[in-house]
């Protein structure tokens, strides 16, 4: 009998098969994650989907851009919220490491009191002229109209637009998670998704401090892995299906017998829980062909290559995570903050 899922006033979900991949899914590719911070060799897994397949993992904060956003963007700098916010926005608008490199290569640490649209526009310029990429493949970046032909140069031009217009103490001011996306769906070119990603992103600092299970909003490759999970939503929204999942993770864990590994003990939020949708997409068009989704695709484009160099975690201190990754070298280092301690080696590269 196919499984439902009994809310409080009668609501039935009733599920597809690809539902118990999703926590599945979730549980392995967390596994995955864990044993590479432990210092384990590849293969990291015996799944024949996810040793050959890229997949983001569990944890949106535990992805290498988020983890080097975190560490080298966020906290390495200027704490002053003007600072943090432009650092911040500027890095996503791009989402790609090398990118950020470069700008710092010239630049020293990007900094909002030394913004300069041309040299900044300069360097993005020639970037493209030597046949780099300067944007990261996750997002799909609409061009903001300020102007220029060159989608960058719009793009230098609305983190300048907001931060004249106060964007930061407007964020500053927010009451929720929701408030804090409202205020970015306001500028040119952010759209609900778009505006809830730069939202948590901005919510690792210290400018903001919102719980990540008040709020979320569903992309398009959460919403084809959710019609993918479902075959009947009973009328709930994208967003309150995510919520179900995060509430009941827990007990679904426990009713397909998967003992999950949390990240050391921060449960599944509603961020990851709508990162799991969308990778559980990509998964089930190999795992289970037959079941389709909105967008229509049937193959998984990118292939995972396993790299076995150690990966530092850094969270954001007010999560009071304890990350202790055993095996260290003889040159480590502790870093400290607020309820936190995190070891990592000294000198490892980001993958």
């Amino acid at each position: 009998m196919p499984y439902e899922i009994r809310l409080q006033g009668g609501r039935v979900l009733k599920a597809t098969p690809v539902l118990d991949t999703y926590w599945r899914f979730a549980a392995e590719r967390q596994k995955m994650f864990m044993r590479r911070v432990q210092g384990s060799t590849p293969p990291w897994t015996e799944d024949p989907i996810l040793s050959v397949h890229r997949f983001t993992n569990t944890y949106r904060a535990s992805d290498r851009v988020s983890q080097y956003l975190i560490r080298h963007v966020i906290y390495e700098g200027s704490q002053k919220p003007e600072e943090v916010f432009f650092r911040t926005i500027l890095f996503k608008l791009f989402n790609k490491i090398e990118t950020w490199e470069a700008l710092r290569t010239k630049f020293g640490a990007p900094s909002w009191r030394e913004f300069s649209f041309d040299a900044y526009a300069k360097v993005l310029d020639g970037l493209l002229d030597d046949g780099q990429r300067i944007y990261s493949a996750a997002y799909i970046m609409p061009s903001p109209a300020f102007g220029s032909p060159r989608k960058h140069r719009n793009h230098l031009r609305l983190v300048e637009h907001m931060m004249e217009d106060g964007a930061p103490k407007k964020l500053a001011k927010a009451t929720s998670l929701c408030g804090a996306f409202e205020v970015l769906r306001g500028y040119p070119s952010l759209g609900d998704f778009l505006a809830f990603q730069f939202a948590i992103d901005l919510n690792y600092s210290e400018l903001i401090d919102f719980s990540e299970m008040e709020f979320v909003v569903a992309g398009p490759g959460a919403r084809d892995g959710i019609r993918k999970c479902f075959r009947d939503t009973a009328g709930l929204t994208d967003a309150e299906i995510i919520q179900v999942m995060a509430e009941r993770a827990s007990g679904e864990f426990e009713r397909l017998g998967i003992k999950f590994q949390s990240l050391w003990g921060r449960s599944l939020q509603l961020i990851d829980c709508q990162n799991v949708f969308c990778e559980v997409s990509k998964y089930a068009r190999v795992a289970h062909p037959d079941v389709k989704g909105e967008l229509g695709r049937t193959r998984i484009k990118q292939r995972f290559t396993p790299r076995p160099a150690p990966i530092p975690q850094w969270y954001p201190p007010k999560w009071g995570l304890t990350v202790n990754v055993p095996a260290m070298p003889a040159n480590r280092r502790t870093i400290t903050g607020p309820r936190q301690k995190l070891l990592f080696p000294f000198e490892a590269a980001m993958p």
